[in-house]
């Protein structure tokens, strides 16, 4: 094409018809401005096809992410409750109830103090934070649930902190340094593996009452039941946005 121009121009040119000339040479670059216009126009939608198959690819990884999260959460919420009902049923005990079986306090006990601790599994959603490719993430409210999601976590580690904290000052402190920890291990051992208790091991029953005289251990018990029903509700916003975030997922992964 640009060699047929060129000799329509020499032949122009020879024959002196100049404005003829200029109105070809016109002519010529607007058919290559156009043609830039076009391979840019092209190479733009090849440039947003391919990030969006990446959009696509993160969005499906954070729904794998999510998902499993989601399972991780429903167990960590049951053992939060049943920390929770524990230590509630312990301090019972200290307000007056009869301890009849010493191996189910024992239990109770334990299933309290157990430290257990929820981790998050966002290995994409670090990704994408780190290496700057958030960005990609076409939908505010995708990306809005994300960063609230790690708020809420940030929140829950800072209580768990917190929870520690009190757990060693006012539970594994006192408990400790009064009793003989391994037969009440043992117990605790037992029943986890067997869902029975042990009938031939005998726990002391003058470290029971004196457990039970203590004030700092049962303070431990109300700060627990405080700082863990406060993470459960955490457990249950995050439960709840994750949720939310997996439908607005799939939602977008749908539109191709």
């Amino acid at each position: 094409m640009i060699k047929v121009f060129r000799r329509i121009r020499q032949q122009l040119l020879s024959e002196n018809k100049v404005s003829r000339y200029l109105l070809y040479a016109i002519g010529e670059i607007i058919l290559v401005v156009i043609g830039i216009l076009i391979a840019l126009q092209i190479n733009n939608t090849n440039e947003v096809k391919k990030q969006r198959t990446k959009e696509v690819q993160f969005l499906k990884n954070l729904k794998a992410d999510l998902i499993f999260e989601e399972a991780q959460l429903d167990r960590y919420i049951e053992i939060r409750e049943s920390m929770v009902n524990s230590a509630k049923i312990i301090l019972d005990h200290f307000n007056g109830k009869p301890v009849e079986d010493i191996q189910l306090f024992n239990y109770h006990n334990f299933n309290v103090e157990i430290w257990q601790a929820f981790q998050r599994n966002n290995n994409t959603f670090l990704e994408l934070v780190n290496s700057g490719n958030l960005t990609i993430i076409s939908n505010d409210s995708i990306k809005n649930g994300l960063l609230n999601m790690d708020l809420i976590y940030k929140k829950i580690l800072t209580d768990r902190e917190h929870l520690k904290h009190d757990y060693e000052q006012y539970l594994y402190k006192p408990f400790f340094e009064y009793v003989d920890l391994d037969p009440l291990a043992q117990s605790f051992g037992y029943y986890a593996a067997k869902g029975k208790f042990d009938e031939n091991l005998e726990l002391s029953r003058s470290e029971l009452n004196g457990l039970l005289k203590n004030k700092t251990f049962k303070n431990g018990f109300v700060l627990s039941i405080f700082t863990n029903s406060i993470i459960l509700s955490d457990y249950q916003r995050m439960k709840d946005l994750n949720k939310t975030l997996v439908g607005l997922i799939e939602t977008e992964i749908t539109k191709g």
